[in-house]
């Protein structure tokens, strides 16, 4: 029988994670431009605390098993018409004040131990899939990247866009690429029948994983958005996706999870202005009892923002395949309290993770611990630190157990501000016929990290060194929280801080790894005017207010950016988008795990030649 032709939609997929904030009407944030850090910097307002506002039940959908997706290899397809919404705007504009940094070094050579290997690539994530998920792969810009690493099972998970792979350490493939909707048991993202007839499954996006160094768990998430199977609009109904499994990735069953975020008073969700509404760029974190998800609620057909939403599911009920899951929901941007208290609506409330089980904080009957940018009007010296406590109640798996108690203090920073698109060296191009800028997105709070008593972040932000030009660099912050006894008061301090910014050339998107004895290193992308994208990293200390080490390449871009998000056609207006955010996570053994954007030049294709660059710095390098 002959093989009918199959599709694949050339899609501005990420341009819905990445939600804008739209500017506040507020004054105007005063900046300096000092670049010295403050180990006494406290909180500058009294913690504001709020409750949860409504409690749904996210219900088990199916399962997973990698052995399921033996089939015919993964086939080639071509392009179809473009369907969805374009990429929603950035509040991209000129920094009113660009923060002055010391320059950053970028010296040859790697620390002792350092090895890697390449992950999933533009190719990869397009042909993912078997059987009836075969050609079914949208070819898709930017490459969002989800990383979790067990050492000791020599495991590594990483999924980016639209797929997923699991590999050993030493990078051999254990499972091939599997596309997210095949994984989720939802229908393929496009299907053709044998008349050409064109279906359309369900929009995934913004993957996010973790393995938890407690339980052995893993877990996985997306977010959902319903379409109409004939057209592929989108239909208003929303979801986040979750799956959870304890042992081996590879070989055990994943129990996959569905939680409502549609929010227009539907299926019990609250009916929040604007909806339908879906939540963008889903943030996962955990402690020792709960599993936590943040999103930025947007409306699925028009333009309302509804600011943050947080979920708090319990951790074990999601490991051990319970039927149904309490869902703890808080709507910090409904609170007056709140957004008086920190100046605006609040977005990308990162959540927390740990690398042991001993970093958890067991403070107030359990703590979770997030941070989140402060800029509502283009640029600020102040972050948001916020609790959720009393999270041990989340254990009991129950819509009537006491919930946690969600609060924030807003604690003083150095500057930070819009960063510009960065520019790339010149070199061969396919897709594009003049040399494309590359997005630096916004400063939104990029992961975080609890460890030591300390939560460790950074963001993208306009930087300016000695050499006078300005570029998109790196703010990082090293925080010190705690909280009352009864958890109804948070205090916070800045225990470091600094800026990544090397000379003439940008750094984007960063994610820090940090053991639990307080090391770190900073994962990110290289880019400038003298590289190519390539995969970096730079390791941190909180000597002397903070301080950085050298930038090194983990791996070295070989060509520029070419993807198709550039180009009008697309809706592109001469900048490529750009990884959403990297990764970086630490393993019990002092390990630190990084993954990131670059231009590996191993395959590409008629769209996008975007690859991912996974590498590990050994404990004690």
């Amino acid at each position: 029988m002959s093989k009918s032709p199959r599709s694949k939609i050339v899609l501005l997929a990420a341009g819905l994670a990445v939600a804008m904030v739209p500017a506040l009407s507020l004054a105007a944030i005063s900046l300096g431009t000092s670049v010295a850090a403050s180990a006494t910097r406290t909180s500058t307002r009294a913690s504001t605390s709020v409750s949860a506002r409504s409690v749904a039940t996210a219900r088990q959908t199916g399962t997973f098993d990698f052995a399921s997706t033996l089939g015919p290899s993964p086939v080639g397809a071509p392009e179809t018409p473009l369907h969805y919404p374009t990429n929603r705007t950035l509040r991209h504009v000129a920094a009113s004040v660009t923060p002055k940094a010391p320059t950053t070094p970028v010296v040859s050579g790697q620390l002792s131990g350092v090895t890697g290997f390449n992950g999933l690539d533009a190719v990869k994530q397009a042909t993912a899939g078997t059987g009836a998920y075969a050609g079914s792969q949208y070819d898709l810009e930017p490459p969002d990247q989800a990383l979790c690493v067990n050492q000791s099972s020599k495991t590594v998970v990483e999924s980016v866009n639209l797929a997923v792979a699991v590999y050993s350490t030493s990078g051999a493939v254990i499972e091939k690429p599997v596309a997210l909707n095949q994984f989720f048991n939802v229908g393929p993202e496009i299907s053709t029948s044998p008349s050409g007839t064109a279906t359309y499954g369900p929009f995934l996006s913004d993957p996010k994983c973790y393995y938890d160094p407690a339980t052995g768990g893993w877990f996985l998430s997306i977010l959902e958005l319903a379409v109409n199977p004939a057209t592929g609009a989108l239909t208003g109904p929303s979801a986040e996706l979750v799956a959870a499994t304890t042992g081996d990735p590879a070989t055990t069953t994943w129990h996959l999870y569905s939680f409502d975020t549609t929010d227009d008073g539907s299926n019990g969700t609250p009916a929040d202005g604007g909806c339908p509404c879906f939540g963008d760029q889903p943030l996962i974190g955990a402690d020792a009892k709960g599993f936590y998800v943040s999103t930025n609620e947007f409306s699925t057909l028009g333009t309302p923002f509804n600011g943050t939403q947080i979920y708090a599911l319990s951790k074990a009920a999601l490991e051990s395949a319970a039927s149904s899951l309490a869902v703890y929901h808080y709507q910090p941007a409904l609170e007056s309290a709140i957004t008086s208290s920190i100046g605006g609506e609040p977005y990308s409330v990162q959540p927390a993770t740990s690398p042991v089980a001993s970093d958890f904080s067991t403070s107030a009957n359990g703590t979770e611990y997030f941070t989140s940018s402060l800029d509502f009007v283009n640029g600020a010296s102040t972050v948001g630190a916020w609790s959720l406590t009393g999270t041990n109640n989340l254990a009991k798996n129950s819509t009537k157990a006491v919930a946690p108690v969600l609060s924030v203090a807003v604690v003083g920073s150095e500057a930070y501000s819009q960063p510009p698109n960065a520019t790339q060296e010149k070199g061969p191009l396919v897709t594009n016929t003049s040399l494309p800028l590359v997005d630096s997105n916004d400063d939104r709070m990029n992961q975080v990290v609890y460890a030591n008593g300390t939560l460790w972040s950074g963001l993208n932000t306009a930087v300016k060194t000695g050499e006078g030009s300005t570029t998109s660099g790196i703010a990082w912050f090293a925080i010190s929280p705690s909280v009352s006894s009864g958890g109804s008061a948070l205090s916070a301090s800045m225990a470091g801080e600094g800026y990544v910014a090397p000379s003439k050339e940008s750094v984007l998107y960063p994610s820090i790894g940090v053991t639990s004895s307080g090391s770190a290193i900073m994962a990110f992308t290289l880019i400038g005017p003298d590289y190519y994208p390539s995969a970096a990293y730079a390791p941190l200390s909180l000597a002397g207010g903070g301080s950085v080490g050298p930038i090194r390449i983990a791996s070295s871009g070989v060509a520029p950016e070419d993807g198709f998000t550039s180009l009008k056609a697309y809706g592109g207006t001469g900048s490529d988008r750009w990884g959403d955010y990297s990764a970086a996570v630490a393993t019990p053994d002092g390990s630190i795990w990084m993954a990131t954007e670059y231009i590996s030049g191993v395959e590409r294709d008629a769209f996008a030649n975007w690859s991912t660059y996974i590498w590990n710095v050994p404990g004690g390098a």
